[in-house]
């Protein structure tokens, strides 16, 4: 049931972008806030990690002004917030290791060779420029764009700049594999 549950709000809130955009004239804010709690709600009972309960209560004040004025802005301004969050997980990773990105190579690899540990290292910092990036266009999108505009790059355009990240990073790990005899 949790991993149902855990697939249900990754999905919830990879399309939350396109649901907005798709009920925005169809609906009310402050009704669409109704989904923005929702999955807040979700992540609060998911998880028992505090960032991700901060993050839950972020996305519940955003709700909540959505309702109160009724305004479809702080709707648009969750995709940032996702993003400062990921940037505070892999930034704080970076100042208190191990990082972000070597807790999750260890769970396939346990005893990860010292390059291994400073290459991990380097693709949190990566990480961490792609939230800053991806957080000031989301910004952007949601203050001066378009509602189309704002879908167009919080519910795609994000997710292939993502895509092309992970398979550049695939690439080079394989060759700093190679060099140091792991591949």
């Amino acid at each position: 049931m949790n991993r149902l549950r855990a697939a249900a709000l990754l999905l919830l809130s990879l399309a939350y972008p396109v649901l907005v955009y798709l009920a925005m004239g169809r609906f009310e804010p402050r009704w669409l806030a109704l989904l923005l709690f929702a999955l807040a709600l979700l992540r609060a009972v998911a998880t028992r990690q505090p960032v991700w309960l901060a993050a839950s209560a972020g996305a519940g004040v955003l709700a909540l002004l959505a309702t109160v004025l009724n305004q479809a802005l702080p709707l648009k301004l969750y995709p940032a917030l996702v993003n400062a969050v990921m940037l505070a997980v892999f930034a704080v990773s970076l100042r208190f290791p191990p990082s972000a990105v070597e807790r999750i190579a260890r769970l396939s690899e346990p005893d990860l060779p010292p390059q291994a540990i400073a290459y991990t290292r380097r693709v949190t910092q990566v990480w961490c420029g792609f939230f800053v990036l991806n957080g000031t266009l989301a910004l952007a999108t949601a203050f001066w764009a378009s509602e189309r505009t704002w879908a167009l790059y919080n519910g795609l355009l994000a997710y292939v700049m993502m895509g092309v990240l992970f398979a550049v990073e695939w690439c080079v790990r394989q060759r700093v594999r190679a060099a140091h005899g792991h591949g």
